[in-house]
Parts: C-alpha cells; structure tokens; sequence
C-alpha cells in the first residue's frame, strides 16, 4: 500500500482509480488533476516517479479540499444548523433522520438513542 495526500492506496490500480479514494476527490477531478500534469490515465500507480506523485500531491494540497479539511467544515456547518435552531439542526440533535424519511417503522437506528 501506498500514499497520496495522506490517503491509503493499492500500488497496482491505475492513477485515475487511485486519486479518487481520497475523500474530496471524485473521477472529475482526478481527470482534471491528472490533465493539468500530462498523465496518461491508464498509468498504473506504481510507475509513477516520486517528483509525479509529489505534484500531484501539491496540485490537490492547493486547489481542493481534502481529508481533514473537509470533515471540518461538514461538522462546523452542522454546528451552524444547531446554533440557529433550523429543522435539520434539531434532527442533527436527536439523532432523527434529517431528510425526510418514514421514523415510524424504519429508522431503527437512529432511535435506538433515543429510547435510552
């Protein structure tokens, strides 16, 4: 296994497969990524050279969101819809299903906290 951006990878998949277990990274973006630095998308991750993988690394360090990053701000817009007190905000609070989904028979799991 190997690294990129701090996310774990098989040697053997090829790049375009490889850059999109990252989360923040879906298949538009790799191809986006991988055009800007001329890698082919049939490359296996293993032939590429440490100076490839180090750009492709700085290129996503730059312009996406990523890892860390992204889990931030998931959970500091959830602590938004609680301090305002909006609709998905108090379901995030009870641990409800937030979309609009049946609680009556389904949902087992969400309340199981709430019977406690």
């Amino acid at each position: 296994m190997s690294y990129i951006s701090r996310a774990v990878s098989v040697a053997n998949e090829q790049v375009r497969i490889a850059s999109t277990k990252m989360d923040g990274i879906g298949p538009k973006k790799a191809i986006q990524v991988r055009y800007r630095l001329g890698i082919s998308g049939n490359i296996k991750k293993k032939e590429l050279t440490k100076y490839q993988i180090d750009q492709i690394e700085q290129i996503i360090d730059q312009d996406h969101v990523v890892h860390l990053e992204l889990e931030r701000g998931e959970r500091a817009d959830i602590e938004r819809f609680i301090s305002i007190s909006c609709y998905r905000g108090i379901r995030h609070q009870d641990g409800s299903p937030l979309r609009g989904q049946r609680t009556h028979t389904n949902a087992r799991t969400c309340r199981k906290q709430i019977r406690k």
